[in-house]
């Protein structure tokens, strides 16, 4: 048994059928936003970037954009563009490629707002239209990407949630499908580890040489109190230090070997499990793990967040039972129970079922409540 997905025309199957409306510039994000306003159905992504960007963020954002509008999830594309920016909507289309509908259109040659806006309501509707003939057929879990996150996490974090997805990710590599794990950040104190789950030596260096620069970034910007570089609701969850949450934090990768070593936003070569160069910071790791196609996120936190994505369904797993109970309509899963006396095992296997429920089309938590957010990371200086 499988899952019932929509084949796209490149061969990858998604979970969701969205039409997307994406801005190709900051400049255009009040169109996409009055667009989706007037057509409900429609998925929105706005962001922050634009031509002031140099030549260390300009490929990440392209690719980002572009991935994230291939990813399976996606039925349609509507991108909107300015007219004169740096990354233009037909730049973004061509990345994107054949594997789904898509259109782009751009303010100035529309002849400004309002124009643009009722042109793009025309195509916005037109894409949904042709997206709900599209029907959902049964494929195998090899056809399926996780990208695994954890934010506000606390000291059970790394006892309860994060072992359970780890057996999650390591059931859908058994079953030839692919895992994304994020946040090298969260790494730093577990090299030893991760070390020796790599598949080639060339791996395990790529690996290394990441860590050791992510290491060395935040010595420089935080000196003495680089062992700390933990948010505050972390150390009012319990957890002391860089290296301690780092330890919980990798094991949402199970047990599986590391294949391949990921740039922010690409998307992997290879099946089985992948580490994703992102930040810890929550939003932009979701976006980068969904440009890699990941069409499912398992989200584990022990202080809460509503967080979730435009792109793909995101399954937010509480650490602690007080948790689950407190933000019952912002959790999906209560992994405390843990704690409690339910066996990993029994946990893993249940986690296991709501994924493949939620493959099938089973809404989540911020599904549910509308917390979408898609943030694109930057490293270089603004001009």
């Amino acid at each position: 048994m499988g899952f019932m997905g929509y084949l796209r025309g490149d061969g990858r199957v998604g979970v969701r059928n969205h039409v997307l409306v994406m801005s190709s510039v900051s400049c255009a994000n009040a169109v996409v936003e009055q667009i989706g306003r007037a057509v409900p159905g429609v998925k929105t992504i706005t962001h922050t970037e634009g031509c002031g960007r140099g030549p260390r963020d300009i490929p990440a954002t392209l690719r980002t954009l572009a991935n994230a509008a291939a990813n399976p999830n996606v039925a349609g594309v509507l991108l909107i563009g300015l007219g004169c920016e740096v990354i233009t909507a037909e730049l973004i289309a061509a990345q994107i490629g054949d594997g789904k509908p898509l259109e782009w259109i751009e303010i100035q040659q529309c002849g400004g707002t309002p124009k643009t806006v009722a042109r793009g309501t025309e195509i916005a509707r037109r894409l949904l239209d042709e997206a709900g003939r599209s029907q959902r057929r049964e494929f195998g879990f090899e056809h399926l990407t996780l990208g695994m996150e954890c934010g506000g996490s606390d000291a059970f974090s790394g006892l309860t949630a994060n072992p359970a997805v780890g057996l999650a990710a390591d059931w859908l590599v058994g079953q030839g499908g692919s895992v994304i794990i994020s946040e090298v950040t969260e790494f730093l104190g577990t090299e030893p580890i991760v070390a020796k789950r790599c598949t080639s030596d060339e791996v395990r260096d790529e690996l290394l040489a990441l860590l050791s620069r992510q290491d060395e970034t935040v010595k420089h910007e935080l000196g003495p109190l680089a062992h700390t570089v933990i948010a505050p609701g972390n150390k009012e969850g319990g957890l002391s230090s860089i290296q301690e949450k780092s330890l919980g934090c990798v094991k949402k990768g199970g047990s599986s070997p590391i294949q391949q070593v990921l740039e922010y936003g690409d998307r992997p070569s290879k099946q089985g499990l992948c580490v994703m160069d992102t930040p810890g910071s929550d939003i932009f790791s979701i976006t980068g793990m969904v440009a890699g196609g990941a069409q499912i996120v398992l989200f584990t936190t022990g202080r809460g967040t509503p967080a979730g994505s435009p792109v793909a369904p995101v399954v937010k797993i509480a650490s602690n039972t007080r948790l689950f109970e407190l933000m019952t309509d912002d959790m999906d899963f209560d992994a405390g129970r843990i704690a409690a006396g339910l066996s990993l095992e029994e946990c893993g296997a249940e986690l296991i079922e709501l994924v493949k429920d939620v493959a099938g089309g089973t809404p989540t938590a911020p599904e549910r409540t509308g917390t979408d957010l898609f943030a694109i990371q930057t490293v270089g200086p603004a001009f």
